[in-house]
């Protein structure tokens, strides 16, 4: 029985996680929220010439930000928002490769950087029974989101999240596929028995055939 993780931005959805946060922001927004999100985009710019994993790690923290005060139930809304607009994106030959590994008895988790609502609210929409170890967004004790969140689950954080499940769920090591798409899942890529790199970019596929990593399209 293996352990099977797919990424989820450019792997299971296929579209643009920032142009349906967008979306949904332009309906739902105050103008306090897009006062906090500009001024993080600002911080964002001014990162991106570290590359676009410091782009995407600032926006994250800056649209957690707009998100302070609210509660559990209205976050799930804001997300179900997204998946309403993003479901149309899903990667449907990959949902199909779930299932059929999820018939063959493996287990399957959904590792990525973006936001754990988000990600729920979409492998609900999807009828997957899956694990999901994503990005968390911090609640405080009256169940309010403090607009922080926590570690960002990508690169090297990956492996580590995938050998703490193994250790928590004492589950065997021996066999660990890794379904992803970009150079920031390379930790992982090389780290499990079976890498499948999905829809890469042209950098990417000179990768996967250096590496003879097989190309799921």
């Amino acid at each position: 029985m293996a352990i099977v993780t797919v990424d989820f931005d450019g792997t299971l959805y296929q579209g643009n996680s920032f142009k349906v946060m967008f979306e949904v922001g332009k309906k739902t927004f105050t103008a306090k929220q897009w006062g906090i999100l500009s001024v993080g985009l600002m911080k964002a710019i001014a990162v991106s010439p570290k590359g676009k994993t410091s782009f995407k790690h600032q926006f994250f923290k800056a649209f957690a930000k707009t998100f302070k005060g609210k509660t559990n139930a209205e976050m799930e809304l804001f997300f179900q928002q997204l998946v309403d607009i993003g479901i149309l994106d899903v990667n449907k030959q990959l949902v199909e490769q779930i299932v059929e590994h999820q018939r063959n008895g493996d287990t399957v988790i959904v590792l990525s950087g973006a936001l754990h609502p988000f990600l729920m609210a979409f492998t609900k929409e999807l009828q997957l029974e899956v694990h999901v170890i994503s990005t968390e967004l911090l609640f405080d004790s009256n169940g309010l989101c403090t607009g922080e969140i926590g570690q960002i689950i990508n690169g090297d954080e990956k492996v580590k999240k995938v050998q703490a499940w193994v250790e928590s769920e004492q589950a065997s090591s021996d066999d660990i596929w890794a379904y992803a798409d970009s150079e920031s899942d390379i930790p992982l890529l090389n780290y499990v028995h079976h890498p499948v790199v999905v829809n890469p970019d042209d950098d990417m596929k000179v990768i996967a055939d250096q590496n003879k990593w097989p190309i799921f399209a």
